[in-house]
């Protein structure tokens, strides 16, 4: 895929995640996706999920629902979106709110790899302890109210 043209898919697929629809987030992805994501991450641990994903349905799924259970009012703030080839670079910050009320902020760096008009792999990365510790914060057991 030619530069541009990644940059902008990798572009429609931040709104389709806003949108919630399952449908929609799943269309942006090949049937044999994957999602990278550091080993023992906050938000894997909260949920009792993977730090890898595969496949388009489950990463969907992840985007539209299970994501939603732990963060409610996610603002993202994007820093730059750099793109070389069917390779793109999304830096963020994103805040929101967890179940017990506190605020979340953390930043990311996501590579997305394109193939043929879709992502075929996401590779995440953020401040993992950072993370944990506004997750699991002390006095706010979150495993107990998801």
């Amino acid at each position: 895929m030619q530069t541009e043209e990644s940059r902008a898919l990798v572009k429609k697929a931040w709104a389709e995640f806003a949108s919630r629809d399952l449908g929609r987030i799943a269309a942006a992805f090949t049937d044999d996706a994957e999602w990278l994501a550091p080993e023992g991450n906050g938000t894997a641990v909260a949920l009792g999920g993977a730090n890898r994903m595969g496949g388009r349905d489950a990463i969907a799924a992840f985007i539209a629902t299970e994501m939603r259970r732990l963060f409610s009012n996610v603002a993202v703030e994007f820093r730059g979106f750099f793109a070389d080839g069917p390779i793109v670079v999304v830096e963020e910050q994103m805040r929101a709110t967890l179940p017990n009320g506190t605020h979340y902020v953390n930043d990311y760096c996501f590579v997305f790899e394109c193939r043929d008009g879709k992502i075929f792999r996401v590779r995440e990365y953020m401040d993992t302890l950072g993370g944990f510790r506004q997750i699991f914060a002390k006095g706010h057991p979150l495993q107990a109210t998801l």
